[in-house]
């Protein structure tokens, strides 16, 4: 594994202070402790999934077939939890709205990663010099 950058560092420094501070600011309440510890796993797996698929190579396939799912997973759990959070304290139109966000960004999502493949871009073919054309066409 390549060593760390000091920015990597620093980001992750910055979300486990955050996340301590939330957890203080909390007042004991379990749910949202809870919230926290599970949001803060999540981002840390995430990130070292992201981490082990960018190392893996083509001839991995199946690894990188698996490492994506837990990609999508990870991030379909962190969509899911804080569109639970923000719908809490809506309104009823606006919770309509950010639940069909959420349903839309993890369907898009799957598409993206499982669905859609991108086919290889062909090159363009050369174009033909102008006595080529003219006797082409005569």
């Amino acid at each position: 594994m390549a060593d760390f950058s000091w920015l990597t560092v620093l980001g992750f420094l910055f979300l486990t202070f955050n996340s301590g501070m939330a957890i203080y600011r909390s007042n004991g309440d379990a749910g949202s402790v809870a919230f926290v510890v599970v949001s803060y796993l999540d981002l840390v797996a995430l990130f070292a999934c992201l981490r082990y698929y960018e190392q893996l190579d083509q001839q991995h396939s199946q690894k990188r077939a698996r490492v994506k799912a837990g990609v999508w997973s990870l991030t379909t759990l962190l969509t899911i939890m804080f569109s639970y959070k923000v719908a809490e304290i809506m309104p009823l139109p606006v919770k309509l709205v950010v639940w069909s966000m959420a349903a839309a960004t993890t369907c898009g999502g799957f598409y993206a990663f499982f669905v859609h493949s991108e086919k290889p871009v062909m090159p363009a073919a050369a174009p033909r010099p102008a006595a080529a054309k003219d006797a082409a066409s005569n």
